[in-house]
């Protein structure tokens, strides 16, 4: 059971440490991959703390360390913990997520049978009342025969959602004939024109 865990997680702790470590070496006594994917496992189950992700971690210890070779004696403080997180490149994790999720579409996808729908989404609980921050806004990308989630964008980031769009369907490079789907809010002429679609009198 250990064995399987070790080689389903193995392509993603990969693409992980390719992810650069905010931290100086000599302060990196938990390796970056494994607390990256710790971090995801704890979200995955419900965490939404640093400190839930340290319980998380604390809990399942000796299974984590007997499934990944490690010989972790405690979990990381939820201070490590929060440094490390708030000291990544976005665009880099984002990288390795996109990256991570074209790996298993490939290996999963079957051709011509599916289709990709675009929705945005209102992250709940993001909006900073101190910082005057409204709620993140992310575009996702989402594969409909394998339920995986190929990308995300920050909608905010490309100014609305319809640039958004365009320029997450580039960025992912869909393949002319590609069914997607979108809300209504994108069936306006001008878009269709500057995508090259034709449009109806």
């Amino acid at each position: 059971m250990l064995e399987v865990a070790v080689t389903a997680f193995a392509p993603l702790l990969g693409l992980l440490a390719e992810v650069a470590d905010p931290r100086r070496a000599q302060g990196q006594l938990y390796k970056l991959p494994h607390v990256l994917l710790f971090a995801i496992l704890a979200i995955v189950t419900g965490c939404n703390s640093y400190r839930g992700i340290v319980t998380f971690i604390d809990v399942h210890r000796h299974r984590l360390n007997a499934a990944f070779g490690l010989n972790w004696r405690r979990a990381p403080a939820h201070t490590a913990v929060r440094y490390i997180l708030q000291g990544l490149d976005p665009a880099a994790v984002e990288a390795v997520f996109r990256r991570h999720a074209a790996l298993l579409q490939a290996a999963h996808g079957t051709p011509g049978q599916g289709s990709i729908a675009l929705d945005g989404k209102t992250l709940r609980g993001s909006f900073d009342n101190f910082r005057d921050r409204a709620a993140a806004q992310v575009l996702s990308a989402f594969a409909t025969d394998t339920a995986l989630v190929l990308a995300h964008v920050d909608i905010a980031g490309k100014s609305n959602e319809i640039q958004a769009a365009q320029a997450l369907l580039a960025e992912l490079g869909v393949a002319d004939g590609a069914i997607v789907t979108l809300d209504a809010l994108h069936c306006q002429k001008n878009i269709l024109k500057s995508l090259g679609k034709p449009t109806s009198p």
